[in-house]
Protein backbone atom coordinates (compact mmCIF):
# COMPACT_ATOMS: atom_id res chain seq x y z
CA UNK A 1 0.00 0.00 0.00
CA UNK A 2 1.29 3.19 -1.00
CA UNK A 3 1.96 5.85 1.99
CA UNK A 4 -0.82 8.37 0.82
CA UNK A 5 -3.34 5.22 1.21
CA UNK A 6 -2.14 4.31 4.53
CA UNK A 7 -3.56 7.99 5.23
CA UNK A 8 -7.08 6.30 4.92
CA UNK A 9 -6.42 3.41 7.30
CA UNK A 10 -7.81 5.20 10.50
CA UNK A 11 -11.11 5.61 8.38
CA UNK A 12 -10.90 1.82 6.71
CA UNK A 13 -10.72 0.94 10.62
CA UNK A 14 -13.58 3.14 11.76
CA UNK A 15 -16.24 1.53 9.28
CA UNK A 16 -19.20 0.52 11.47
CA UNK A 17 -19.13 3.28 13.13
CA UNK A 18 -21.63 6.21 13.83
CA UNK A 19 -20.18 9.43 13.45
CA UNK A 20 -23.16 11.66 14.34
CA UNK A 21 -23.10 11.64 18.31
CA UNK A 22 -26.16 11.44 18.69
CA UNK A 23 -27.07 14.73 16.52
CA UNK A 24 -30.09 15.15 15.17
CA UNK A 25 -30.01 17.31 11.34
CA UNK A 26 -33.38 18.77 10.59
CA UNK A 27 -34.72 19.52 7.32
CA UNK A 28 -35.38 23.68 6.70
CA UNK A 29 -39.10 23.18 6.54
CA UNK A 30 -42.13 20.98 7.30
CA UNK A 31 -43.81 19.33 4.78
CA UNK A 32 -46.48 22.07 3.59
CA UNK A 33 -49.01 21.93 0.84
CA UNK A 34 -47.40 24.81 -1.23
CA UNK A 35 -44.17 23.26 -1.33
CA UNK A 36 -45.62 19.97 -2.53
CA UNK A 37 -47.69 21.70 -5.28
CA UNK A 38 -44.79 23.15 -6.53
CA UNK A 39 -42.66 19.82 -6.42
CA UNK A 40 -45.92 18.44 -8.88
CA UNK A 41 -45.90 21.30 -10.92
CA UNK A 42 -43.02 20.68 -13.00
CA UNK A 43 -43.84 16.92 -13.26
CA UNK A 44 -47.32 17.78 -14.10
CA UNK A 45 -47.21 14.58 -11.72
CA UNK A 46 -51.05 14.44 -11.33
CA UNK A 47 -52.30 12.33 -8.24
CA UNK A 48 -54.37 13.44 -5.66
CA UNK A 49 -52.99 11.75 -2.73
CA UNK A 50 -50.76 14.50 -3.05
CA UNK A 51 -53.42 17.29 -3.05
CA UNK A 52 -56.95 16.23 -2.37
CA UNK A 53 -57.10 14.96 1.25
CA UNK A 54 -60.62 13.24 1.14
CA UNK A 55 -58.51 11.12 -1.37
CA UNK A 56 -55.65 10.72 0.67
CA UNK A 57 -58.28 9.82 3.64
CA UNK A 58 -60.02 7.29 1.63
CA UNK A 59 -56.93 5.05 1.22
CA UNK A 60 -55.97 5.50 5.12
CA UNK A 61 -53.18 8.83 5.23
CA UNK A 62 -53.94 11.42 7.59
CA UNK A 63 -53.49 13.94 5.37
CA UNK A 64 -52.15 14.63 1.46
CA UNK A 65 -48.96 12.74 1.27
CA UNK A 66 -45.46 13.69 -0.38
CA UNK A 67 -44.47 12.37 -3.06
CA UNK A 68 -41.27 9.90 -2.17
CA UNK A 69 -39.10 10.94 -4.87
CA UNK A 70 -39.33 14.70 -2.90
CA UNK A 71 -37.72 13.08 0.41
CA UNK A 72 -34.31 15.24 0.27
CA UNK A 73 -36.67 18.50 0.03
CA UNK A 74 -37.76 17.92 3.52
CA UNK A 75 -34.51 16.77 4.92
CA UNK A 76 -31.90 19.27 3.74
CA UNK A 77 -30.77 21.48 5.99
CA UNK A 78 -31.03 25.19 5.29
CA UNK A 79 -28.06 26.06 3.42
CA UNK A 80 -27.88 29.68 4.66
CA UNK A 81 -29.46 31.73 8.03
CA UNK A 82 -29.16 35.35 8.83
CA UNK A 83 -25.64 36.56 9.36
CA UNK A 84 -23.97 34.04 8.48
CA UNK A 85 -21.49 33.92 5.68
CA UNK A 86 -21.15 30.87 3.15
CA UNK A 87 -18.47 31.59 0.63
CA UNK A 88 -15.06 33.13 2.49
CA UNK A 89 -13.39 32.73 -1.10
CA UNK A 90 -13.99 35.16 -3.90
CA UNK A 91 -11.56 32.54 -5.85
CA UNK A 92 -13.57 30.65 -9.34
CA UNK A 93 -15.01 27.59 -7.99
CA UNK A 94 -14.94 28.33 -4.01
CA UNK A 95 -16.78 25.49 -2.06
CA UNK A 96 -19.44 27.19 0.61
CA UNK A 97 -17.54 27.12 4.27
CA UNK A 98 -20.13 24.78 5.16
CA UNK A 99 -22.80 22.51 3.31
CA UNK A 100 -25.11 20.59 4.65
CA UNK A 101 -24.66 18.05 1.79
CA UNK A 102 -20.99 17.23 2.81
CA UNK A 103 -21.65 15.62 6.22
CA UNK A 104 -19.89 15.02 9.12
CA UNK A 105 -16.37 16.08 9.12
CA UNK A 106 -14.12 13.64 11.04
CA UNK A 107 -10.06 13.70 12.51
CA UNK A 108 -9.79 10.48 11.53
CA UNK A 109 -9.78 11.08 7.47
CA UNK A 110 -6.61 12.73 5.99
CA UNK A 111 -7.61 16.79 4.50
CA UNK A 112 -8.69 16.88 1.02
CA UNK A 113 -10.07 19.76 -0.81
CA UNK A 114 -12.60 18.99 -2.76
CA UNK A 115 -15.04 16.11 -2.72
CA UNK A 116 -18.27 15.18 -4.96
CA UNK A 117 -21.06 12.56 -4.33
CA UNK A 118 -21.38 9.07 -6.85
CA UNK A 119 -24.36 7.53 -5.98
CA UNK A 120 -27.33 7.75 -3.38
CA UNK A 121 -29.65 4.77 -2.24
CA UNK A 122 -33.10 5.63 -0.60
CA UNK A 123 -35.64 3.00 0.96
CA UNK A 124 -38.56 4.56 1.68
CA UNK A 125 -40.16 3.21 4.38
CA UNK A 126 -43.43 4.93 5.83
CA UNK A 127 -44.93 7.77 3.85
CA UNK A 128 -44.43 11.66 3.83
CA UNK A 129 -46.99 13.69 5.37
CA UNK A 130 -48.15 17.19 5.16
CA UNK A 131 -47.03 18.39 8.54
CA UNK A 132 -44.09 16.29 8.80
CA UNK A 133 -40.65 17.76 10.25
CA UNK A 134 -37.95 15.06 8.91
CA UNK A 135 -34.46 14.84 10.39
CA UNK A 136 -31.43 12.81 9.06
CA UNK A 137 -30.43 10.68 12.54
CA UNK A 138 -26.70 8.27 12.34
CA UNK A 139 -24.08 8.69 9.95
CA UNK A 140 -22.75 5.56 9.37
CA UNK A 141 -19.47 4.73 7.64
CA UNK A 142 -20.26 1.90 5.45
CA UNK A 143 -17.17 1.41 3.43
CA UNK A 144 -13.89 3.85 2.99
CA UNK A 145 -12.28 2.72 -0.17
CA UNK A 146 -8.84 4.56 -0.93
CA UNK A 147 -8.02 5.35 -5.10
CA UNK A 148 -6.21 7.29 -7.52
CA UNK A 149 -8.08 8.47 -10.08
CA UNK A 150 -8.04 11.39 -13.09
CA UNK A 151 -9.10 14.17 -10.48
CA UNK A 152 -6.68 13.28 -7.87
CA UNK A 153 -6.01 11.06 -4.96
CA UNK A 154 -8.54 10.45 -2.01
CA UNK A 155 -11.16 7.65 -1.00
CA UNK A 156 -14.76 6.63 -1.95
CA UNK A 157 -16.61 6.60 1.23
CA UNK A 158 -20.70 5.33 1.99
CA UNK A 159 -22.54 6.74 4.28
CA UNK A 160 -25.73 5.51 6.44
CA UNK A 161 -29.06 7.42 8.30
CA UNK A 162 -32.30 7.04 8.89
CA UNK A 163 -34.66 9.95 7.86
CA UNK A 164 -37.37 10.47 10.62
CA UNK A 165 -40.47 12.29 11.39
CA UNK A 166 -41.04 14.52 14.24
CA UNK A 167 -42.56 11.49 16.31
CA UNK A 168 -39.26 9.70 15.80
CA UNK A 169 -40.59 7.20 13.42
CA UNK A 170 -38.67 5.99 9.91
CA UNK A 171 -39.98 7.00 7.42
CA UNK A 172 -36.87 6.41 5.16
CA UNK A 173 -33.16 4.75 5.07
CA UNK A 174 -30.60 6.34 2.92
CA UNK A 175 -26.96 5.61 1.80
CA UNK A 176 -25.06 8.64 0.30
CA UNK A 177 -21.38 7.85 -1.86
CA UNK A 178 -18.88 10.65 -1.84
CA UNK A 179 -15.44 10.58 -3.14
CA UNK A 180 -13.21 12.82 -0.86
CA UNK A 181 -10.17 13.92 -3.11
CA UNK A 182 -7.13 16.37 -3.46
CA UNK A 183 -6.05 17.07 -7.38
CA UNK A 184 -3.03 16.06 -8.84
CA UNK A 185 -0.45 18.92 -9.15
CA UNK A 186 -0.71 20.39 -12.58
Amino acid sequence: MTDWKKAWQPMMDAVGTDFSDGMELWGADEVERGAIRRFLEPLEFDCPLHYDKSVANEYGYPDIIAPYSSLLTWVIPPYWRPGMQLFTSAERNAQPAESPLLGFKTDLAPSTKFYFATDIEIDYIKPIVRGDWLCRSGYILLSCVPKETKVGRGAFTVWESEIRNQDKEVVAKIRMGFYFYSPHAN
